[in-house]
């Protein structure tokens, strides 16, 4: 509680909220989760390969299918075999199999596991199947 000297030496309650410890918080939460939400992304790290194709908008939850170099797969964070990627890919999109899933796969990745990925997600009945890469200006010329 403060109070307010008068001339008259009298003391006399102030009605006014002092805000200043409440903003001093809001601003360190601000802080936090302006730092926790770029971490909250999928850590899977990928070399991906780059492509000039134009960038499509991303949906609010996107699943993330990632084929490492060492040829494992990972569904977001979630480290998950060949043959049980149909049983957790109707868990993470809850049985709706017109959901999106992006793929991702480092390019050291052989043609073969990939395509092999793609065929069991045909197999589970996931179509939509979006492939992902790095963006870049001009294509990349490679020499057989």
């Amino acid at each position: 509680m403060s109070a307010r000297i008068q001339h008259d030496d009298e003391l006399v309650e102030n009605h006014e909220i002092n805000v200043t410890p409440f903003i001093d918080v809001m601003l360190v939460l601000l802080i936090i989760f302006m730092v926790a939400a770029p971490l909250a992304t999928v850590d899977v790290k990928v070399d991906l390969p780059a492509s000039t194709a134009e960038p499509q908008p991303k949906p609010d939850k996107p699943l993330y299918l990632t084929i490492k170099a060492d040829h494992s797969l990972a569904l977001g964070n979630d480290a998950v075999t060949l043959d049980e990627l149909p049983k957790v890919l109707n868990t993470a999109s809850e049985g709706n199999a017109e959901q999106r899933i992006f793929l991702r796969a480092d390019k050291t990745v052989d043609y073969d596991t990939l395509m092999q990925t793609m065929n069991r997600l045909r197999e589970a009945g996931y179509l939509k199947v979006a492939l992902v890469g790095l963006e870049s200006t001009a294509p990349e010329v490679t020499s057989p």
